[in-house]
């Protein structure tokens, strides 16, 4: 297998998340859109129900998945190939446990679905269109545990390439569906199959490249070190548990308390603003690899010297301040253009007021500020220090956004999440990270988190007085307003923070990634 350096698999796995991103989100779009134009509400309703019941269901996924990855660097970093066997071998394991409690506890669930309905609405097949998620669920897990060890190797752009490639050949055959015979069922079916190929064609890529896979293994661990592996498993399952109260549970709270039409409402938002956090994740994770990962956090983990204390310390502020900035950015972009971008796409119907997308734009930008604190956390091993925190932050998500929706409806749930996360995570993350890995004073970066906030409002309401000078329909209004979506924040942005150490490093993070963009683009073409 040909070797590259760090900052060509960076290179490419932020550029091939960009274009592969971009391509499965346009044919999401799209597919959604013939999806809610072709079917009726309650189908849109749901279809965001469904799917949120499973993503419930899939809590132990993250916790394996994440100390499992984790587990890999060090081996692949000493070239420890019977290590990797091991740890793949319990991956193995742990992945089809997984896939046993998911199908259980969905069977479990089927007589109950009418109490996570208010207002069921008239579909046909309703169990059957369930059982198909479910089952598209339980096959996610079968042979896609080898990713990660694509993953831990820093070729991301081959799993993201993978992955999208098969989503979007699924939207392809989901929209040939519908327009053809308007049938959900096969719609799901469809999904399925894609599923199913996608993740053999995954299994396949990864023992191509390391071939180790397919060849027997009896050793086991260390007892130690299987020790250490469950204790993170265990941290990460709390992690996971409390993620998934706090973002999966919305569509099930408005589907109980308001209704499924207004859940498959909000599953329209959720669509795009998901999208948009899937591509910036990415995008920062790819800037973040060189430096975090593999051998290189070997170093970082070990704090012996200063100058790594201090090397940790630039790093961290500098991923902290790209994560700001593209997460404010995107932020204001999609509070300015949600509301004429669905109306375009999915119709009046489907709109909610300003006052729930501003909530909801809101708790985008400050999860999205804390993108940075959780790659530099999980790259350091920090998974067992905050482990309550997860559950502290779903007790109070469910508790506020319950008490406020049976008064204020939908905004209510969204604002329990705002609260639940400033409450717990915005300050406990940042916290760990400071004490066991900086070893200096949260208070700095507090008031530095202060100072960003509050320059990000006054940028926030400096656009917003902008837009409001024009007005017009959706399409002149989507026209106009990105267009001073993409120039004011920006430019705003860069006369704060044009002379400080963290722009420069950006501005020379983006020059370096562009020359080495064109560079490989040379050698191919060549």
């Amino acid at each position: 297998m040909e070797s590259k350096s760090r900052t060509e698999y960076s290179v490419m796995n932020t550029t091939v998340a960009f274009a592969a991103q971009a391509a499965a989100i346009l044919m999401g779009f799209f597919t959604r859109v013939i999806f809610t134009r072709t079917l009726s509400e309650g189908y849109v309703g749901i279809n965001g129900l469904f799917t949120d019941i499973l993503n419930i269901l899939s809590l132990s996924e993250l916790g394996v998945g994440t100390a499992i990855t984790y587990a890999l660097y060090g081996p692949i970093a000493k070239k420890d190939i019977e290590k990797q066997q091991i740890l793949m071998r319990m991956f193995r394991t742990f992945y089809r446990m997984t896939a046993a409690f998911v199908l259980t506890a969905g069977l479990c669930l089927i007589p109950f679905l009418n109490v996570l309905m208010k207002d069921r609405p008239d579909v046909d097949h309703l169990v059957l269109i369930y059982l198909l998620y479910l089952l598209n669920s339980v096959v996610s897990y079968l042979l896609i545990y080898k990713k990660t060890l694509v993953d831990a190797h820093q070729m991301n752009y081959i799993t993201v390439l993978n992955h999208n490639g098969f989503l979007v050949l699924q939207d392809i055959c989901q929209i040939l569906v519908l327009l053809t015979t308007g049938n959900f069922v096969l719609f799901l079916i469809v999904a399925v199959v894609c599923t199913i190929s996608g993740n053999i064609c995954m299994s396949k890529k990864a023992d191509a490249l390391f071939p180790y896979l397919k060849e027997p293994c009896t050793k086991k661990l260390p007892k130690e070190e299987r020790q250490d592996i469950l204790k993170n498993v265990k941290a990460m399952l709390m992690h996971k548990l409390g993620n998934v109260i706090v973002n999966n549970t919305d569509n099930l709270l408005i589907s109980s308390f308001v209704g499924v039409v207004t859940a498959g409402i909000y599953s329209n938002y959720y669509l795009v603003i998901g999208s948009i956090r899937q591509v910036l994740e990415q995008a920062l994770l790819g800037v973040a690899q060189p430096y975090l990962f593999g051998g290189f956090s070997e170093k970082l983990i070990s704090s012996a010297a200063y100058a790594l204390d201090a090397l940790k310390q630039r790093i961290f502020d500098q991923l902290f301040f790209i994560g700001y900035w593209i997460y404010g950015f995107a932020g204001i972009c999609l509070f300015e253009l949600l509301n004429p971008f669905v109306e375009l796409a999915f119709g009046s119907q489907y709109l909610f007021q300003r006052e729930i997308v501003l909530v909801l734009c809101i708790n985008f930008f400050i999860n999205g500020t804390r993108r940075a604190v959780l790659i530099f956390k999980e790259s350091m091993g920090l998974f067992w220090y905050d482990r309550y925190k997860a559950v502290a932050e779903a007790a109070l998500n469910l508790g506020i956004s319950i008490a406020l929706v049976t008064h204020f409806g939908v905004v209510g749930v969204f604002v329990g999440t705002f609260f639940s996360t400033v409450l717990t995570s915005v300050w406990v993350e940042p916290y760990v990270i400071y004490k066991y890995r900086l070893k200096k004073p949260i208070s700095t970066f507090f008031i530095k988190y202060g100072v960003y906030l509050a320059v990000m409002a006054f940028v926030w309401w400096i656009t917003e007085l902008i837009c409001r000078l024009f007005t017009g329909g959706p399409f002149v209004s989507l026209i106009y307003r990105g267009i001073i979506c993409v120039t004011v924040p920006n430019l705003l942005l860069w006369v704060v923070y044009r002379k400080t150490e963290n722009w420069k490093k950006m501005e020379g993070l983006l020059h370096h990634v562009l020359r080495k963009i064109l560079q490989i683009r040379g050698r191919r073409q060549s």
